[in-house]
C-alpha cells in the first residue's frame, strides 16, 4: 500500500511541470502546520479531559503519545515529500528505508515513555489508594519491561534493515554460551537480584541481618549487580546479590512483635513471698497497654540458683519500633521492681555465707 502510494506520487511529481511541483510542496508544509496545530489541540483536549478523571492511567497514556504523535505525522508527511520531488531521486530510497525505520520506532517510544509515566505514577501512590508501595518492585518490573521491549525493537528494525534476524539468532544461541562461561559470576549475580525482585525477602528500607555472615544494616538500593547494605555505623556495605542464594536472611523490619524475656532473682530470705511477688508480675504483664495479650505471657520461678530464687518473665511488645521497644522494656522491668518491694522482697545479689568454726569444733589430728 505504502509503495504504491509512493509510485503514484512520483508519476504525478514527474507530470508535473517543476513550478507546480514547489507550490505543492509549499501546500504540503502548510498542510504539516495546520496538522501540527490540530494535534496539539486535540492532544491538550485529551490532557484536560484526563485531568477531570479520577483514573490516573489516562494521563499517562496522553503524556506518552503526545511526542510520537506529533514524529509520526512529520514522518508521515516527509514519505510522500520524497515520493512528490523527482529532485530527490537518487536519494529516495535510502530516506524512505530511514523513514520507514523511524516509524517503526515509534511504537516502542510511546511504550517506553508509556512505562516510564506509569512507574512514576505508581511511585508517588497514585494508584495505591494510600497503601505503601514496594518501590524495588515497581522499578525492577519497569526496567524488564523496556529491556524486553528494545530487545525486540532491535529485532524489528533489523528486519526491516533486510538483515536476517534467524541468523543472528543462531550466532547469538552460539556466541551466547561462551558469553555464559566468561561471565558467569555477572550472571550469577544477576540471577540473584531476579530472585530477589521475584521473592522479596526483602526491599528498600529494610532492616536486615545474616546469622551466617557479618551483615546487618538498612538497604537502601538493590541493583542487578550489587546490593547496598547501610551498616548500623553508617558504612555502606555492598553485596553480590549471588550471596543472597546461599545464606540466611533474616528481616526483622517485618517481624509482628518484639520479644521480652528476662530474669529476676529473689532473696532466699524471701522464699514465702515469691509465689504472691510471680502472681502480681504476671497480672501485671497482662494489664499492661504496650503489651500484646494475644501472645504467650509467662512468669514462673525457674530455678534455684547460687544466691537467688531465679524467675523469668516472657512477653511481647505491640510495637516494633526499636527504641519505643526498650522504653516499652524499662517500663516493665522498673513495675517488676515495683511489685517486689510493694511484697516486702528485694532482688539477689551474689551473696557468699561463711561459717567460722570454733575451738571445741576443730577435729584432732
Amino acid at each position: 500500500m505504502e509503495s504504491q502510494l509512493t509510485v503514484a506520487f512520483a508519476h504525478v511529481a514527474n507530470g508535473l511541470n517543476l513550478p507546480w511541483v514547489w507550490v505543492a510542496v509549499g501546500g504540503l508544509l502548510t498542510i504539516v502546520l495546520v496538522g501540527q496545530w490540530i494535534i496539539g489541540a486535540a492532544f491538550n483536549r485529551l490532557h484536560r479531559l484526563a485531568q477531570q478523571s479520577e483514573q490516573q492511567w489516562d494521563d499517562a497514556f496522553v503524556t506518552a503519545l503526545v511526542a510520537p504523535a506529533k514524529l509520526a505525522w512529520w514522518l508521515l508527511l516527509l514519505t510522500l515529500l520524497f515520493a512528490l520531488l523527482p529532485a530527490l531521486a537518487s536519494v529516495r530510497s535510502i530516506a524512505l528505508t530511514t523513514l520507514h525505520a523511524s516509524l517503526v520506532l515509534l511504537v516502542p517510544w510511546f511504550l517506553h515513555r508509556l512505562i516510564a509515566n506509569v512507574e512514576e505514577q505508581v511511585l508517588l501512590a497514585k494508584f495505591a489508594d494510600g497503601a505503601s508501595v514496594d518501590k524495588a518492585t515497581v522499578r525492577s518490573t519497569a526496567r524488564l519491561l523496556r529491556v524486553a521491549l528494545w530487545l525486540v525493537t532491535a529485532l524489528m528494525l533489523l528486519q526491516t534493515l533486510g538483515v536476517s534476524v534467524s541468523g543472528l539468532l543462531a550466532f547469538g544461541g552460539i556466541g551466547g554460551i561462551a558469553v555464559g562461561f566468561a561471565a558467569k559470576d555477572l550472571l550469577a549475580n544477576f540471577f540473584g537480584g531476579l530472585g530477589i525482585y521475584m521473592d522479596r525477602p526483602f526491599t528498600i528500607g529494610d532492616w536486615v541481618r545474616s546469622p551466617d555472615r557479618a551483615l546487618e544494616g538498612t538497604v537502601e538500593d538493590i541493583g542487578w549487580r550489587v546490593t547496598r547494605i547501610r551498616t548500623f555505623d553508617k558504612r555502606p556495605l555492598y553485596v553480590p546479590n549471588s550471596v543472597f542464594g546461599q545464606i540466611v536472611i533474616e528481616n526483622p523490619s517485618r517481624m509482628l512483635n518484639r520479644r521480652i524475656y528476662e530474669k529476676f532473682g529473689l532473696r532466699y530470705d524471701d522464699s514465702r513471698s515469691l509465689s504472691a511477688v510471680v502472681d502480681a508480675v504476671r497480672a501485671m504483664l497482662e494489664a499492661h497497654e504496650a503489651i500484646d495479650t494475644g501472645q504467650t505471657i509467662i512468669v514462673n520461678f525457674g530455678s534455684f540458683g547460687g544466691s537467688s530464687l531465679d524467675c523469668f518473665l516472657y512477653c511481647h511488645t505491640r510495637t516494633t519500633n526499636w527504641v519505643e521497644y526498650h522504653a516499652v522494656k524499662q517500663d516493665v522491668l522498673l513495675k517488676v521492681l515495683e511489685v517486689v518491694h510493694e511484697h516486702g522482697a528485694d532482688i539477689a545479689f551474689p551473696t557468699r555465707t561463711l561459717h567460722m568454726q570454733g575451738p571445741d569444733e576443730v577435729p584432732n589430728a
